[in-house]
Parts: C-alpha cells; sequence; structure tokens
C-alpha cells in the first residue's frame, strides 16, 4: 500500500519567515454588543487603528480574544485575513485575562511583548520610548506607557534597587498633577469626588534618570516588557474573568523586576465608550441622545438600585459560566 506520493515540496524550502523583535499583543472580550458592551467593538477598532497607524518599530500583532461574540470573532477573522493581525486565537471559552496572559506570554515569538487591554488607545511613537527604558535598565521587568500613580507595595524591589545606585535618586513627594490623575481615573468610571480625596491622601515614588523623572510601578492595562522576564512568572493562577492580575505585579516584584511608568502620555485608556478623541477622522456619533427628564428619573436611588440589580443578575444569568 502506497503511504506518500512524491516528497513534501516544503522540504525544499531553505529558510521560512523570522519574528520581529517586539509582539504587539491584545486580549479581546466583548460577549455581547449590547448593555455594557454596547460600544465595545468600536472601541475594540480604534485601539487596533491606534496600534497599526501609530507603531514605527517593525512588530507582529497577536490577538488573544477571550470567547467574544460572533460579531467581534467575525470581524477579527476579517482583519487576520487581511493580513493585519500576524497571530489570532479564538478562545471558544473565557478563560479569564492571567489565562490568556499565560497563552501570550508563552506564545509571543518576540524578544519583546507589548501587551495593551482592547481599550487602550496608543498616541504616534508609543512603543520607542517604553523600549528605550527597558534597554537603559537590563533588570527591568515592566514599563507602562504614561504617568500614574500605583501602590508601592508592588515595587519595593525597584526602590531598594534605586537606592544601591547613587547616579540615580529616589523621590517620594507630590509629583503628578492633578489632571494627569484624573484623565485616567475618570476612564475607569471613577467618582470625582473619591478620586479627589484619594489624589490628595497619597504620594508617588519616582525615580530621577539623566534628568528625567520616571514614576515607579507599572499597570497592567498596558505595559512592555521583556518576554524572559514574563516567562519567568508563568503559570499566573487564573481562576475568575478578572480580579488576579496583581498577581503579575507580585511576582515581578518578588523576583527583583523593575517596574516603571513613563513620564509622558504615550497611552490612555479609554473604558468601554468611545470619545470623540480617539474617533477616526470623518466618523459621526450615533448615540441616541437621552429623553428629556430620564436623568432625573435614572438619578432616584431605588430606582438605580433595582435597576442595577436586575442588569447583574442579568448578566450572571446569560454569561456566567
Amino acid at each position: 500500500m502506497i503511504m506518500r506520493v512524491g516528497q513534501n515540496p516544503a522540504k525544499s524550502v531553505d529558510f521560512v519567515a523570522q519574528p520581529e523583535k517586539v509582539t504587539v499583543a491584545i486580549v479581546s472580550y466583548i460577549p455581547t454588543l449590547g448593555g455594557y458592551y454596547a460600544q465595545s467593538l468600536e472601541v475594540l477598532k480604534a485601539c487596533l487603528g491606534s496600534i497599526w497607524e501609530n507603531t514605527q518599530t517593525p512588530y507582529d500583532l497577536l490577538v488573544f480574544d477571550n470567547a467574544s461574540c460572533p460579531e467581534v470573532c467575525a470581524y477579527l477573522s476579517e482583519i487576520h485575513a487581511q493580513g493585519k493581525i500576524q497571530y489570532l486565537v479564538l478562545s471558544e471559552k473565557n478563560i479569564g485575562k492571567a489565562g490568556a496572559w499565560n497563552f501570550i506570554f508563552g506564545a509571543a515569538p518576540g524578544e519583546y511583548v507589548a501587551y495593551a487591554d482592547s481599550d487602550v488607545y496608543h498616541f504616534p511613537g508609543w512603543l520607542e520610548p517604553q523600549i528605550e527604558l527597558l534597554e537603559a535598565f537590563p533588570q527591568a521587568g515592566m514599563v507602562t506607557g504614561m504617568p500614574m500613580w500605583t501602590p508601592a507595595e508592588y515595587s519595593t524591589a525597584t526602590a531598594a534597587w534605586i537606592e544601591q545606585h547613587p547616579e540615580l535618586e529616589l523621590e517620594r513627594g507630590k509629583f503628578l498633577s492633578w489632571d494627569d490623575y484624573w484623565r485616567h481615573a475618570r476612564s475607569l468610571g471613577a467618582d470625582e469626588a473619591k478620586a479627589q480625596a484619594h489624589f490628595a491622601s497619597v504620594e508617588e515614588l519616582t525615580m530621577l534618570y539623566l534628568g528625567q523623572r520616571y514614576y515607579i510601578g507599572a499597570a497592567h492595562f498596558q505595559f512592555v516588557a521583556r518576554k524572559a522576564a514574563l516567562q519567568s512568572v508563568l503559570p499566573i493562577p487564573s481562576e475568575r474573568p478578572m480580579g488576579q492580575v496583581r498577581l503579575l505585579d507580585i511576582a515581578l516584584n518578588e523576583r527583583g523586576y523593575l517596574r516603571f511608568c513613563t513620564p509622558d502620555w504615550w497611552v490612555q485608556h479609554m473604558g468601554n465608550t468611545l470619545q470623540e478623541e480617539f474617533k477616526p477622522q470623518g466618523t459621526e456619533s450615533h448615540t441616541k441622545p437621552a429623553k428629556r427628564g430620564s436623568a432625573k428619573i435614572w438619578g432616584f436611588k431605588p430606582v438605580r438600585k433595582i435597576v442595577n440589580w436586575l442588569y447583574h443578575r442579568t448578566f450572571e444569568i446569560l454569561y456566567r459560566d
């Protein structure tokens, strides 16, 4: 019985495509195009569009979709077929953000992983300053491309390392402006009064290097890291869709990796609504204005309490595993 006819033509090929030095990685999860997620597909498109338009350094794009609805999967498959995504993974089940990280960090072919949630906008030239900071400090594990406050307990190794180097200066104080703080906090849906109280109660930990101030710490919604550093902390426990991302911060800190935020805005968290500043030029808003009197109705606390309970209960029924 003939098992094979001829030889596999691939044997005569003496080269294969080599990966780029940087793998840009995105995790998407949009289970429905209604409710909280009504604008999430447009936000995802803005995120990917900002990467395609504003990245000068050669890169490969990896998208891990965590069991989104058919419309989102169809969109991702279409742009993958167009060659805009080099690696596309469509997970049948939601394995959580940490589970997606385990896959991405283990599979990314590049030396560097530039990670972002699917609701992050990338400004022109966003990648290079983060790579430059990583290369300036071989011990660096994570760099986030915006100025921000982060809890000091997750960056004790960074502070201790700076204190051991006399050419660097460690400073504690109030360096972050309210405008910078609120610019990010409001994208998270924060209450302004509570945000002001928190802003007044905390101080930043910073490093002075070559006349420039860098914020100590990093965020897990966006960062650039050495793949080797990320792989050294795998696997990251994943038992819930969200809520375990701090384990990455803790693990990198325990292994002595440095964590920094840049002093300039190279990325920005958009949230679940697409603001005018992030929309492609020439597009129009299709959001319907609220009916007159609706704000008064939904501002009534008993009504809001009932509607919120119904919303969360419905979401659990529809999307909880």
